[in-house]
């Protein structure tokens, strides 16, 4: 079954595979990890700020940049998304 998040990751992958001018994704990736990585904390500290002060949507776009740039943190390292699934079935089993 196809969820955005698998779609998603998809396309993050092929952006790394076969980066294409002007993408977003594909000039994350040519920063390396670093930038990506502070990409990561700006995004969960945003995420934060909104929990705790913004409005819902507001929280809900910052959630959807911190997931985005989170993929693609796993996709530098190569951890597959279905990696991080089998981890949190196991955590909800217990």
């Amino acid at each position: 079954m196809s969820t955005i998040l698998t779609d998603l990751y998809a396309t993050i992958l092929d952006r790394k595979a076969n980066p294409k001018a002007g993408s977003y994704t594909a000039s994350l990736f040519a920063a390396g990890t670093d930038e990506i990585v502070k990409k990561v904390g700006e995004e969960a500290i945003e995420v934060i700020l909104a929990a705790t002060t913004q409005s819902d949507q507001r929280l809900v776009a910052e959630a959807a940049d911190l997931i985005y740039h989170l993929l693609v943190a796993l996709a530098q390292r190569g951890v597959t998304l279905a990696q991080v699934e089998a981890e949190l079935e196991v955590r909800h089993r217990k």
